[in-house]
């Protein structure tokens, strides 16, 4: 009779129940994904302001402004100056600029020879883009 009592004993059991900190966990990360937004820290800054009425000459009736790339990679633009002077990118960020600021729909064409290398060209596109001028064509000159 011994034995039989010792074998109706249940045994116990000794693996560990996860579901209930799956739970946790799942809540938890509901409330970290809606506080973490919040905890970002947000600065208030006075900006000063300034009349910046663009001063670069366009011609109504061209609505498309072009840039040039020649074979050595100097960078000329027809617009504000002489278009056979070779200029520095921030020449042409700052009157991309103003010229987005005068007319928004204004259309930009790059125009390069195909020998021009893409570590070339990428910049000037992602360079004319930040300025404004997200209106950008390409124009790939054969040789």
């Amino acid at each position: 009779m011994a034995r039989l009592s010792r074998r109706n004993r249940k045994r116990l059991v000794s693996e560990i129940n996860v579901v209930p900190y799956i739970d946790v966990m799942l809540v938890l990360l509901v409330i970290f994904m809606v506080t973490a937004p919040m905890l970002t820290p947000g600065v208030a800054i006075d900006l000063p302001s300034a009349d910046g009425s663009p001063n670069l000459p366009i011609d109504s009736s061209n609505e498309t402004v072009t840039i040039y790339i020649d074979d050595q990679g100097q960078l000329f633009i027809d617009v504000g100056g002489d278009p056979e002077t070779p200029v520095s990118i921030e020449i042409i960020k700052d009157r991309v600029f103003k010229i987005t600021q005068a007319k928004p729909d204004t259309n930009f064409q790059l125009r390069a020879s195909e020998k021009i290398p893409y570590s070339i060209l990428a910049p000037v596109m992602v360079d004319v883009s930040q300025a404004g001028g997200e209106r950008l064509g390409f124009v790939i000159e054969r040789d």
